[in-house]
């Protein structure tokens, strides 16, 4: 995770993945779908607030929330959209 730390969006997906608060459609690898689970999505915010930059800074918490948001603003509530057609 350490190649992820420098950059927030990066970070950001990789926590709201390995947190299993985001998800990949299996058939559409391009759609990302949010979960719903509000324990897990600050579990994202959580891992991505205590990582450590390159140069020994932390992100501040308003830029992750922010990125979190619109990350999460972005995916797809519960189902892929492409599947349901």
């Amino acid at each position: 995770m350490n190649n992820d730390a420098d950059d927030l969006t990066a970070a950001v997906r990789h926590a709201l993945e390995t947190t299993r608060a985001t998800a990949a459609c299996p058939f559409h690898w391009d759609v990302i779908i949010r979960v719903g689970d509000d324990a897990a999505e600050s579990h994202a915010f959580e891992r991505v607030r205590k990582m450590i930059r390159s140069d020994g800074t932390t992100w501040a918490s308003e830029a992750i929330r922010a990125e979190i948001g619109r990350q999460l603003g972005e995916a797809a509530d519960g189902q892929c959209p492409r599947c349901e057609k």
